[in-house]
């Protein structure tokens, strides 16, 4: 059992390489306006180019949990991270839109190998530890891209370019990742030599998990890129508080989850979960029900309670899984959620398209009470 200090020199290291993620992400969000207005990029063209990263992701799925399992977390997670934040700098430099597509899908590939990885770690820092933490790493993730979304915001009203604020967040993720890797969890269990299988089918209880977390991300989803909208077409919000959704779905998410380690130590995974379930279907429904200003706003920070422990949740329990390594595990559970991330946001807009918006976030607010009883069959979640 490793001492009081170096498991908490491991949770800061492992915590370091979320940080990473959430502050390389959220720069890069923060300035696609302004990307699209250098490239003169329409509104269809911008939404096609964007596809480009999650389609990246996606293509390292197959390969990640493979890779973590041959070479190790350990080695997979520096490489990604680096390699994650070269990929942000290279962004500002793009000049012609099929840069823009290379770009963006390699973004969309480390992204995800260093998530696999990570989670990978943080599983090695839980089980050290004896008790759920997950949550708060991922709470890390949450807090670092609020920092960098305020950042982005000074750099534009300050006239700074996107070359010079992505390289700067590069160096700043360099050094930290620098700092970072010799504190982090050593492999113990890296295959080397031995010939890993690339695809493993999940267990029944894998899918389960996969499932539980589909349901979430598909709400999470709809919240990241309709939240806006929503406020705008369905609450009918003045423009100065369009955003005001998804800053109280932020919020609540970023502040749940360093909240949901705490409960469900206390209360167990499984009525966090099924409490989850709760909260995003109730908070959809008042959204739904009542789209006013006050009572959307309210809707909204419930749902973000309600999607902030559920992938933590999930990624922890999959580590725990018996039959296959965790970084296999974690590759497996994070394909299944991820799908729900992206078929989620053009769901809503082909739902939208064919009745209206507040339609969509029902059927939304339905899927993600599925959360409550799919948890319930879960045997990985105690």
């Amino acid at each position: 059992v490793a001492s009081e200090s170096s498991r908490k020199y491991l949770r800061i290291s492992v915590a370091a390489f979320f940080f990473v993620q959430g502050l390389s992400f959220a720069a890069w969000a923060s300035r696609i306006p302004d990307i699209k207005n250098m490239l003169r990029l329409s509104e269809g063209a911008l939404g096609t180019v964007l596809l480009a990263l999650p389609i990246g992701l996606m293509a390292s799925l197959p390969i990640s949990g493979w890779l973590v399992t041959r070479f190790g977390s350990k080695k997979i997670v520096m490489i990604g991270a680096i390699l994650y934040a070269a990929t942000l700098s290279l962004i500002g430099f793009v000049t012609r839109t099929e840069q823009l597509v290379i770009v963006l899908f390699a973004f969309g590939l480390w992204s995800n190998l260093t998530n696999i990885a990570v989670n990978t770690q943080a599983v090695a820092v839980e089980k050290a530890y004896g008790r759920s933490i997950m949550a708060s790493f991922h709470g890390i993730w949450s807090m670092a891209g609020f920092l960098s979304a305020m950042v982005g915001s000074y750099f534009i009203s300050t006239k700074i370019s996107p070359q010079i604020h992505f390289v700067l967040i590069a160096i700043l993720a360099f050094g930290i990742i620098m700092t970072a890797y010799k504190h982090t969890v050593p492999d113990s269990n890296k295959n080397d030599g031995e010939s890993q299988p690339m695809f493993v089918k999940p267990d029944k209880q894998l899918l389960i998990l996969g499932l539980i977390g589909f349901c979430s991300m598909v709400c999470e989803g709809a919240m990241f890129d309709w939240s806006g909208v929503y406020f705008h077409e369905a609450v009918h919000a003045p423009a100065a508080y369009t955003s005001l959704g998804y800053v109280a779905f932020m919020g609540t998410m970023t502040g749940g989850r360093f909240a949901a380690d705490w409960l469900s130590n206390k209360y167990g995974k499984k009525r966090i979960l099924q409490l989850s379930g709760i909260l995003m279907g109730t908070g959809l429904a008042i959204s739904v029900l009542f789209p006013y200003m006050i009572t959307a706003t309210i809707g909204f920070l419930l749902v973000g309670f309600g999607v902030s422990s559920v992938v933590p949740l999930v990624y922890s329990a999959a580590g725990k899984s018996k039959s296959m390594n965790a970084g296999m595990a974690l590759a497996a559970v994070s394909s299944i959620s991820f799908i729900g991330f992206l078929i989620g946001p053009p769901l809503i807009g082909i739902v939208a398209q064919f009745t209206d918006l507040r339609w969509s976030f029902a059927i939304v607010g339905v899927l993600s009470t599925f959360t409550i009883f799919l948890s319930r069959k879960s045997k990985l979640i105690q």
